[in-house]
């Protein structure tokens, strides 16, 4: 059990459990994972290691954070998750939302993460800005990245291959197309890319 969150009792564990279960049937039937993994990604990526603010405690479920410029089109994970919370009370929304993206990984072909529970719903969601908006282009992706890298964590983010999934959408972004040849396998290309680039 990680030393980050709280020990959670044995009937969170099987709750847990079940909702990978469920969650792995309706993101693989309805096609989510890029979206799942988006919404995972944008609710963790919030963290602010120096001002201890934000990160994966369950906001994205607040209006006020759906709202945030760079969050565009993650209404939709957030309703289907909500119907999935539903049938899980126990579970907080901050662990529903990083399993989502633990399963989106893993349904797609990326590597199995060892999942560990007890995060607790915060309730209110981080300042706006602490992402770029998708409508900023690709120069402020990669230096999105470099801002997680290096100043909020301090290690590498392999999180960014995600982009491997999924593709832009005109009505989120004003850009239409995948960002790899691969748009439904987790795998390095994006990465690749980004090096190359």
């Amino acid at each position: 059990m990680s030393k980050r969150y709280p020990i959670v009792s044995d009937d969170y564990i099987t709750a847990i459990c079940k909702a990978r279960k469920k969650l792995m049937g309706v993101i693989y039937a309805k096609k989510l994972a890029p979206l799942m993994l988006r919404l995972a990604w944008n609710s963790a990526a919030t963290f602010d290691v120096i001002t201890r603010t934000g990160g994966p405690f369950g906001t994205m479920r607040l209006e006020a954070e759906q709202n945030h410029d760079a969050n565009i089109g993650l209404t939709d994970a957030v309703q289907c998750l909500g119907d999935i919370k539903k049938q899980f009370r126990v579970i907080s929304y901050a662990d529903l939302y990083q399993l989502a993206g633990v399963v989106a990984v893993e349904i797609t072909g990326g590597p199995e993460i060892p999942f560990h529970p007890g995060r607790e719903d915060k309730p209110e969601p981080p300042p706006e800005g602490r992402l770029p908006a998708c409508t900023k282009g690709y120069c402020a992706i990669i230096n999105l990245c470099l801002y997680v890298c290096f100043r909020i964590y301090g290690v590498l983010d392999l999180w960014s291959c995600g982009h491997t999934l999924g593709q832009c959408y005109v009505y989120n972004s004003g850009y239409h197309g995948s960002w790899t040849g691969t748009p439904d396998i987790f795998d390095k290309s994006y990465f690749e890319y980004v090096f190359c680039y």
